[in-house]
């Protein structure tokens, strides 16, 4: 499948993704400016992250079986317009209880809408270069902390949180509106072959059940719990630590954005080396790297040491990511992609829900965040050893004439 319009799906998924991950991740950039204006504890805001990452947890499964029903581009479009919508009620919030169920509900479950509809779309877009479209919608994504994450925080140093997180509600819904509106579904495979098998694709006749109780599908969702949880906390704190170590707000802000720019290599690097040398392998030795990347943290505390830090771990989390797609592509029928990448969404934000409360709560008690580095590396190496474990399903007779 060749077909040109391949590259705009491509486009439209990483503005889409860029905008909607730039949105949320902004938090960040409020949590001492909305603390100190409200006196909310850092340990409740850091919550409805907590909360947001549950709900698309939650949410991501059912935006991803209606993706597989009725295409993403109504899926994408409506998430889209309740992202603007959650973030202008956030703005407005007038207590915690209030901020907490706003941002964490809907801000969360509306961000779902974007991750597995659009990925599974992609997916279904290209036979050939699987790993490198998935990486640059990935990409796209990972601009969030150069694009957003910059602008949050001039605008919340400009004219406060309620004021700045208003206008990033409008910017999400200026930007995600037109380009939800630019997706299509997938063509229809030319040869008729079920629910568009590719090359290497496994079992046609697996039925969704099947799927989620088979050995393959549990580990990747274990795994992928555990990556998430290992980079969760470090992605949510790192700012909040380098101010703890006398770096001003402005100037902690750039290790987010670098370790951003970082992972836009990350993911196109690791999607190549996937297509080259297998998902599955790129993405162990990228697990283990990770671990000890995030434990790094927790021995710096001037600004180029962070800058240090922060490049290694964007490169290595943004590059693992999308590999989870392709190896789902490899093992799963096209037919449930929206599916099965939905119920993987919904295990990794279970796991990027444990890093902002927990860190908050060891934050708040310990004044250190020392803790939450070498739990972070713990996860990460249990990551890797369960993805080790993963096995492909086996082909058929009759997939293994097709492949050859």
């Amino acid at each position: 499948m060749n077909h040109p319009y391949r590259w705009v799906i491509v486009a439209a998924g990483g503005l889409l993704g860029c905008v909607a991950m730039g949105a949320m991740f902004s938090l960040p950039i409020f949590l001492r400016p909305m603390s100190h204006d409200t006196g909310w504890s850092v340990a409740g805001i850091s919550a409805a992250m907590t909360f947001g990452f549950l709900s698309m947890g939650a949410a991501s499964l059912a935006w991803g079986s209606l993706s597989d029903r009725y295409g993403s581009r109504p899926v994408v479009l409506v998430g889209s317009v309740v992202l603007a919508a959650s973030l202008a009620l956030a703005s407005r919030a007038t207590s915690l209880a209030e901020f907490q169920l706003v941002f964490g509900l809907l801000v969360g479950t509306a961000t779902a809408a974007v991750f597995a509809p659009m990925m599974a779309c992609v997916t279904g877009w290209f036979d050939t270069q699987r790993g490198l479209a998935v990486s640059l919608v990935s990409a796209g994504m990972g601009m969030a902390p150069m694009t957003m994450a910059p602008l949050a925080a001039w605008l919340v140093t400009a004219y406060g949180w309620r004021s700045a997180m208003l206008a990033v509600a409008g910017i999400a819904a200026a930007l995600m509106i037109p380009a939800a509106l630019l997706v299509r579904r997938p063509p229809t495979p030319d040869d008729g072959t079920q629910a568009g098998m590719a090359a290497g694709e496994r079992p046609a006749d697996m039925t969704v059940a099947e799927a989620v109780r088979s050995r393959q599908f549990i580990l990747l969702m274990l795994a992928n719990f555990f990556c998430c949880a290992t980079h969760s906390g470090p992605i949510f704190h790192t700012v909040s630590y380098a101010v703890t170590c006398g770096i001003p707000m402005i100037a902690a802000v750039t290790i987010y954005s670098v370790e951003g720019l970082a992972g836009m290599f990350g993911r196109i690097g690791f999607g190549l080396a996937g297509d080259r040398f297998g998902a599955q392998r790129v993405l162990v030795i990228g697990l283990l790297a990770q671990a000890f990347a995030v434990l790094a943290y927790a021995s710096v505390n001037r600004l180029a040491g962070f800058y240090v830090v922060a490049t290694a771990v964007g490169f290595i989390y943004a590059g693992t990511m999308p590999l989870y797609a392709v190896i789902v592509r490899e093992n799963f029928p096209l037919k449930m992609m929206g599916t099965v990448i939905g119920a993987l969404a919904m295990a990794g934000s279970l796991g990027m829900s444990t890093g902002p409360l927990l860190g908050g709560l060891i934050y708040d008690r310990l004044d250190s965040y020392t803790l939450m580095y070498v739990g972070s590396w713990g996860m990460g190496l249990a990551a890797m050893l369960i993805l080790m474990a993963f096995r492909p399903f086996p082909r058929t007779r009759a997939e293994a004439v097709q492949v050859g």
